[in-house]
């Protein structure tokens, strides 16, 4: 398989640095991985993790202005696109169908193939039209799964709280991972 994750500005850079970890470990499961950073995403991750290890990872990076990316079409055989975190900014044009940028264009291409979107979304709380737009995302076909942990496996460190919502990111995406399983 291989997976496009796109990177926005939103807060939650510890939530992209465990799935991007994850999936360095799934190399026998996914055979390609292609990254997209916002301009805030180095912002961001910088700020709350205090470092720039996001240069450390040995995927492909495509830059948010570049259409040649493979998975900017739908002849390409990516099958997913993880955006995590996904700002509601990212959320609100993916809704709305502007492909403005090579971020909103995979989704988009994900959309009209029928392959997996999910938009690890980071906002608290709510409004209405962030609402609206989780709906519309969800009924073209795309994935919501907030970043919202659970507590069930009785994490210890932020990161294994983070790894309870990318546990299920990547068993959306059909991957077998290991991570805790209610009563299994």
């Amino acid at each position: 398989m291989k997976i496009a994750v796109a990177i926005s500005g939103a807060s939650g850079a510890v939530y992209a640095k465990v799935l991007l970890e994850k999936l360095q470990q799934l190399h026998d499961q996914v055979n390609e991985v292609s990254l997209v950073w916002s301009d805030n995403a180095f912002t961001v991750w910088e700020h709350e993790l205090g470092n720039k290890d996001y240069k450390k990872y040995p995927f492909k990076v495509w830059d948010k202005n570049d259409f040649m990316a493979p998975f900017a079409s739908g002849s390409s055989t990516y099958g997913a696109l993880i955006i995590c975190p996904c700002s509601m900014g990212t959320l609100g044009r993916i809704a709305n169908g502007i492909s403005n940028d090579l971020i909103t264009r995979a989704a988009d291409v994900m959309l009209k193939e029928r392959r997996k979107l999910i938009c690890v979304v980071r906002e608290t709380p709510y409004n209405l039209i962030h609402l609206k737009n989780m709906t519309a995302v969800t009924e073209a076909g795309g994935i919501i799964c907030p970043a919202t942990p659970s507590f069930y496996s009785q994490p210890k460190t932020i990161e294994e709280v983070a790894y309870t919502v990318i546990h299920r990111v990547l068993q959306l995406c059909d991957l077998k991972v290991d991570g805790y399983k209610w009563q299994e």
